[in-house]
C-alpha cells in the first residue's frame, strides 16, 4: 500500500485486505505471495502473517485522505473478489471509492464471476461509475472466459490484464472493452513469453481500436527484457477523461 507504486500503470496501490489463494496456472509464481512470505513470523510487521488472507478495516478511508487525483490500483497484494472476503466488506470498498471520486480506481480479479455478480447487485440501474474500471487477469485460453464475464459486468470502463501471458490466446472479442495489459513473467522460475502471442494481441489491439500497455518481456528480474515490441512502445490508455487528467483449502481472512 502506497502513494507511489513501481508499477508501470498505476500511479498508487491501495490494499484493503492483503493475501490470497491460488486458482489457476498465472498464480503458480504470485510476487505478491513472495514478498509477503519474506516477512512471515515478524511480529508487528504488516505482513507478519505472510500471505494469509487478511482483511484490514484500518486501511478502508486512505484514498480519501489523498487530496491529489491519482489512479489507483486496488488490492495490488490480494483479490478482492476472494470468496472468504465478506461482501459487507467488499460494499465499503466499493463506497469509499464512490465517495472519493476524484480518483481513477482500476479493481482486477481472476474471480470474475464474482465480480460480475457483485457489481450487477450494486449498479442494477446504472453502471458502475467510469472513474471505477472493472478488469480481468487472463493468462491462458483456460481462463478466457473470464473475459466473458467481465463483458456481463454492469460496467462502463472494462480492462484486460493479460499477466502473466503464458500462450497464445487466439482470436479476442475485444468489444466492449476499453483497455489491454500485455506482460511476461519476473522473478525466480519466470515463464518466458513468446514475441509470437504479444504481436497477436498487439494486431488485435489495432484492429480493434482498443487502447494496448506493453508492461514488459519479463525475465529474472521485471525489466530485464525491456518493453518494446518490434521496436516500439506501447503505453497507451483508455481515451477517456479522468480524475488524474490521465487519457491513461480455504481459511477464514484474518481481521487486522
Amino acid at each position: 500500500m502506497a502513494n507511489k507504486t513501481q508499477i508501470e500503470w498505476t500511479d498508487a496501490t491501495w490494499n484493503p485486505t492483503t493475501g490470497c489463494t491460488k486458482i489457476s496456472k498465472g498464480c503458480d509464481n504470485c510476487y505478491a505471495e513472495r514478498f509477503s512470505e519474506r516477512f512471515r513470523g515478524v511480529k508487528g510487521h504488516p505482513f507478519e502473517y505472510g500471505f494469509d488472507l487478511t482483511v484490514r478495516p484500518n486501511r478502508l478511508t486512505l484514498p480519501l485522505s489523498w487530496k491529489r487525483p491519482r489512479q489507483i490500483f486496488v488490492n495490488s497484494m490480494s483479490d478482492l473478489f476472494h470468496r472468504e472476503i465478506p461482501i459487507d466488506f467488499i460494499e465499503r470498498v466499493f463506497q469509499t471509492m464512490e465517495i472519493a471520486d476524484w480518483h481513477t480506481y482500476q479493481v482486477l480479479t481472476k474471480r470474475s464471476s464474482l465480480l460480475r455478480d457483485f457489481v450487477n447487485r450494486r449498479y442494477s440501474a446504472d453502471p458502475a461509475p467510469p472513474h471505477i474500471w472493472l478488469g480481468v487477469s487472463v493468462e491462458d485460453r483456460a481462463a478466457l472466459r473470464r473475459i466473458e464475464h467481465l463483458k456481463q459486468a454492469n460496467a462502463s470502463i472494462r480492462f484486460l490484464s493479460l499477466e502473466p501471458l503464458l500462450s497464445s490466446l487466439g482470436s479476442l472479442n475485444l468489444e466492449g472493452i476499453q483497455w489491454v495489459i500485455v506482460g511476461g513473467e519476473s522473478g525466480p522460475g519466470f515463464r518466458k513469453m513468446e514475441i509470437e502471442w504479444v504481436r497477436e494481441i498487439r494486431d488485435q489491439c489495432l484492429s480493434s481500436g482498443v487502447p494496448l500497455f506493453f508492461k514488459q518481456w519479463g525475465g529474472i528480474r521485471p525489466k530485464a527484457g525491456g518493453n518494446v515490441i518490434d521496436d516500439h512502445q506501447w503505453r497507451q490508455y483508455p481515451n477517456i477523461a479522468t480524475p488524474s487528467g490521465v487519457s491513461k483449502a480455504r481459511t477464514p481472512p484474518r481481521m487486522l
